[in-house]
């Protein structure tokens, strides 16, 4: 079966189709949060997860969206997106995003987190210490993550405390087509990256593939159209930082 992982879309419809025109044919979409937020277009994603996702969670910024958690807690130009992101909203969709949880389990192998088990609202899990003490929280093999916007992922073999980051630093990214093998007796943390607002240097939308069959995740990046995400955003008001950070990555 192929699963395709999806994280911070934040309302960037252009990545979003990008990146389900990349997934190509799969069984089910995982989402992990923060489908609004940032962007131009909320009502748009929301209704592509509502049609495609399998399984989705919140996000620190839906949240915000909604209402749920204090928008004095979020920088200026991230407060007014959210507002003006959850003043779009159709009931429908609002209704749906209200529905999601932070954090669910998959199955007895698969768990998904918006941050982190132990904070998966908050947390931004991007180093070893913190994997270490995350894998305490969750029973499964792997646990699927967002939030940060950095592909990256951590391993820890049965029986022993050492976490390895088995992705390269933050300052540079992997390749598109990484493939890594679930096998070999490891639990995992992954991260797919961000659809619609990447943080680790590279602008391309990120996501990642799971094949069930063969026991892997393929880490994946693929071009948009960032000017034209950076048009609406424009025409929408929102704030010229959010508009610029698009084309860096950053």
């Amino acid at each position: 079966m192929r699963i395709l992982i999806v994280s911070d879309i934040h309302s960037n419809l252009v990545a979003l189709e990008a990146v389900l025109l990349a997934a190509g044919s799969f069984d089910q979409l995982w989402c992990l949060g923060d489908t609004i937020g940032y962007g131009p277009r909320p009502n748009e994603c929301v209704a592509l997860m509502r049609q495609h996702a399998t399984v989705a969670i919140t996000g620190n910024h839906d949240l915000a969206c909604l209402g749920k958690i204090d928008l004095r807690d979020f920088n200026p130009d991230a407060r007014k997106a959210n507002l003006w992101n959850g003043n779009q909203l159709l009931p429908a969709n609002y209704a749906w995003l209200e529905g999601l949880p932070p954090t669910t389990p998959v199955d007895s192998r698969f768990t998904l987190a918006h941050g982190s088990p132990r904070e998966p609202v908050w947390e931004y899990l991007l180093s070893t210490e913190q994997a270490s003490a995350n894998f305490d929280q969750f029973t499964q093999e792997v646990c699927f993550i967002g939030h940060s916007h950095v592909q990256l992922g951590f391993r820890q073999r049965y029986g022993y405390d050492r976490v390895e980051r088995f992705l390269p630093d933050m300052a540079r990214t992997p390749p598109r087509g990484q493939i890594v093998d679930l096998s070999g007796h490891c639990r995992f943390f992954i991260n797919p990256g961000s659809v619609g607002q990447p943080r680790d240097q590279d602008p391309r939308a990120a996501f990642a593939m799971l094949d069930t069959g063969a026991n892997t995740i393929t880490y994946e990046r693929v071009e948009y159209e960032i000017p034209k995400t950076q048009r609406q955003m424009v025409e929408c008001g929102l704030p010229g930082p959010l508009v610029r950070r698009l084309e860096f990555g950053m």
